[in-house]
């Protein structure tokens, strides 16, 4: 069983390789065409990131404005809880503008813009849950 596998792992090996020398070989493009191809991919996914991040940095601007308006209208219990919903939501929103602003110069990572994303995603849930809670 265990030459057997063996083999096997080497044919796997070699058609790949076949397919991979098949494929460049055979390619449309240049190498450097396929370069460039990939380079404005990643770049076109950083903006469409950042278009994300700035939407998500919108509304959570939004909702803090509507948030801080009704804090005068709630019980203390609901306004401490406002505000440390209020200060989380700002925190990430602080993020969130520091990641713009390193997207906008190239220095900030796509996994940290999906992060700052999430964070903002989910802040926004909160403070949009809180306020519908306040309307009953």
């Amino acid at each position: 069983m265990g030459k057997q596998s063996g083999k096997w792992a080497i044919g796997a090996l070699l058609a790949g390789v076949a397919g991979y020398i098949g494929g460049i070989l055979t390619a449309p493009k240049s190498g450097k065409e396929t370069r460039e191809d990939i380079k404005d991919s990643a770049t076109k996914a950083k903006a469409e990131a950042e278009k994300k991040l700035k939407l998500a940095h919108k509304e959570l601007v939004d909702l803090t404005d509507k948030a801080k308006s009704k804090a005068g209208d709630i019980s203390s219990k609901a306004k401490t809880e406002l505000n440390t919903v209020i200060d989380k939501a700002q925190s990430v929103k602080s993020r969130a503008s520091e990641l713009l602003s390193a997207a906008h110069e190239g220095e900030a990572d796509d996994k940290d813009l999906q992060k700052a994303i999430d964070e903002a995603k989910k802040a926004s849930e909160h403070l949009k849950q809180f306020l519908k809670s306040t309307e009953k």
